[in-house]
């Protein structure tokens, strides 16, 4: 028998769904947050999907960077009560910076100095538009604190996800590259080394917008240059924590060519960084047992008159089109995975946008299956 959810989760504390956009990855992390609460597990659903569907998914008003409890009645009117808890986040990547260096600063002094450095504001919000690490510090902060039993978190669209997987190690590098040890040369030493066209340019801006670049750039390095240490410590970490056994990975798909291609792509990644997975969930799957190839054109001509008859005869000969199309795909898909679990959620009738969605999803996602690809 396939796994399903709850069997695979059995004993992880962290559950990251991948997977490129527009597959349902988000209403994914949801339901699978909700499932395991409905279990009595303590489970946090993470997400920086800025479309907020999550949140209204959940009978949230809104998110942020603090967890929010689901209201138990939400999920209980949907079925979907227990023991357990949920709890949900959006994260906002400028906030977990702001506190990343709040807690690695040596000192009050040094915190306060880089939080009000203009390099710093400008660098930290570049960083918001690129969250990928950021949502693995939250990810790691939630893990260190220990109260929750199940860690759900929704992740970037897939090529993102790659960055998202490559985030800690691209960090400690640039830690410990000579470009930074360059600027962190005492005083202005490193900087001055920089040209007297440099120079010359830093102070025309300084003349044109009273801001000393060249100052403040010093100042953050120097900053910086403090923090280092636990800086590049904390990345080990976070990549230590992502390929523990008690992590696992989903990756999320639709049946379609494309959306298959890029979990492919991703599945192979994982096993070449020997990160745990969990196998692929597979939505919007068109759920026909055999297409087959019957004719059956006069029959509904005759049901239903000539016109509309014809008309849905088309239709239905589509619909098996794409049906088959969904059953190739999966095959090459189920091929690649070898030995790892894939799981079915077939095209649902209305859109997933509350928990009475979520918890027709679980039906699937927390189902057992005899057979991975509908023969």
């Amino acid at each position: 028998m396939t796994e399903g959810v709850a069997e695979i989760l059995s004993g992880r504390s962290i559950c990251v769904c991948a997977g490129s956009g527009g597959v349902g990855k988000t209403t994914t992390a949801a339901a699978i947050a909700t499932g395991m609460a409905a279990q009595g597990l303590k489970v946090a659903v993470l997400t920086i999907d800025p479309a907020r569907r999550l949140a209204n998914s959940l009978g949230l008003p809104e998110l942020g960077n603090e967890e929010r409890r689901v209201d138990p009645a939400v999920l209980e009117a949907a079925g979907l009560g227990g023991d357990g808890e949920l709890w949900a986040l959006m994260l906002d990547a400028k906030r977990t910076f702001d506190e990343l260096v709040e807690r690695h600063a040596p000192d009050e002094r040094s915190r306060d100095a880089i939080l009000a450095n203009r390099v710093y504001q400008e660098l930290s919000n570049a960083v918001a538009g690129s969250q990928e690490y950021m949502a693995m510090e939250k990810l790691y902060e939630l893990h260190h604190e220990q109260r929750y039993d199940l860690l759900v978190l929704d992740t970037p669209p897939t090529r993102n996800a790659l960055d998202f997987l490559d985030a800690p190690e691209r960090l400690s590098r640039f830690v410990d590259s000579r470009s930074l040890q360059f600027f962190l040369k005492p005083s202005r030493t490193g900087l001055r080394l920089l040209g007297r066209s440099t120079g010359l340019m830093f102070s025309v801006l300084k003349r044109v917008t009273g801001v000393d670049m060249l100052q403040d750039l010093s100042e953050f390095f120097q900053s910086f240059g403090d923090m280092a240490e636990g800086f590049s410590e904390r990345a080990r970490r976070v990549n230590e924590m992502l390929a523990d056994p008690r992590t696992v990975f989903f990756v999320v798909t639709s049946p379609r060519g494309a959306a298959v291609d890029e979990a492919v792509f991703f599945h192979r990644r994982l096993r070449e960084r020997h990160m745990p997975s969990g196998g692929v969930i597979v939505n919007r799957m068109t759920m026909i047992e055999d297409p087959g190839d019957d004719d059956v054109e006069d029959d509904l001509a005759a049901l239903l008159g000539e016109g509309l008859g014809r008309k849905v005869a088309r239709n239905f000969d589509d619909y098996r089109d794409i049906a088959r199309g969904d059953r190739a795909n999966l095959e090459r898909l189920e091929r690649e995975l070898g030995r790892d679990p894939m799981i079915l959620v077939p095209h649902l009738e209305d859109d997933v946008h509350d928990a009475a969605g979520l918890a027709r999803m679980n039906e699937y996602l927390f189902a057992e299956r005899g057979s991975r690809v509908p023969a």
